[in-house]
């Protein structure tokens, strides 16, 4: 990816307090965060870092009290709607059939809704769940599940993605498999991403960089850039130097936690 390729998402110095106990605690320190065109980016830190809250500062959900959010390169502190989201838990309209949920978000965004019907079906066959197009989430396992989020977000027309720990709720091998699937996802579309996650594995299966946060107040510790090529390989994880940049990692954390306490 060239040096001149525009950023997608731009967080700028970004700064955020909550009242507790009714004095103020910062939760988010000079924050700066920029995602590619087509780039898939993690935010990686310990609970409680800020994480989701840079999600909601994204999203237009809250406004920071310092700092800048930018979308293509323009303003967009305080906007709503600019990004597609995925949250940690699936959140889908139980009344509502799979293509239904598919359908009813495509609306949202101004698709007709014959056309978000014939997208969401199309879409549903394409990775492999047309079978269950007219079931309702209820009957669905949590890895479905996820996947019909994941489907949603990723056909809403928007140019960021903002996936919010979506797999921490699933067991270890259903985890291990989404991942994979995400990937597989993801490389047919190359949008842009921003991925939140407590996981160091997750984060170096998955990303092209990964910004290393410390505890709250939340600060940048570092900027990683992944050196594993794409197609990412499945067996990423038996790589040396996976197991290097884990050790490495979680040193970083650990000493960015220590010094904020």
């Amino acid at each position: 990816m060239s040096a001149e390729t525009p950023y997608r998402l731009e967080l700028i110095g970004i700064s955020k307090s909550y009242a507790r106990d009714g004095k103020p605690f910062q939760v988010l320190d000079n924050v700066s965060i920029r995602v590619r065109e087509g780039e898939f980016v993690t935010l990686l830190g310990p609970s409680g870092s800020g994480k989701s809250t840079l999600f909601r500062l994204t999203g237009g959900v809250e406004l920071p009290d310092a700092g800048e959010v930018r979308i293509g390169g323009k303003p967009a502190t305080g906007e709503r709607g600019l990004i597609g989201y995925m949250p940690q838990q699936a959140s889908l309209f139980p009344w509502m059939t799979v293509a239904g949920n598919i359908a009813a978000a495509l609306e949202i965004a101004g698709v007709p809704r014959r056309e978000a019907l014939a997208s969401a079906k199309e879409w549903l066959a394409r990775i492999g769940l047309d079978a269950v197009a007219g079931e309702h989430p209820g009957v669905l396992s949590g890895g479905m599940q996820q996947r019909v989020s994941f489907l949603r977000a990723l056909l809403m027309p928007r140019d960021v993605m903002c996936l919010d720990e979506p797999f921490a709720a699933l067991d270890a091998l259903t985890r291990t498999e989404m991942q994979q699937w995400l990937l597989r996802q993801w490389e047919e579309r190359r949008r842009s991403v921003l991925f939140v996650t407590h996981s160091i594995e997750e984060a170096l299966t998955l990303s092209d960089r990964i910004y290393v946060l410390s505890a709250a107040p939340a600060r940048v510790l570092r900027e990683i850039a992944v050196p594993f090529e794409r197609p990412r390989r499945a067996d990423v994880w038996m790589d040396p130097q996976f197991a290097e940049l884990k050790r490495d990692i979680l040193g970083l954390l650990r000493r960015g936690d220590s010094d904020a306490v």
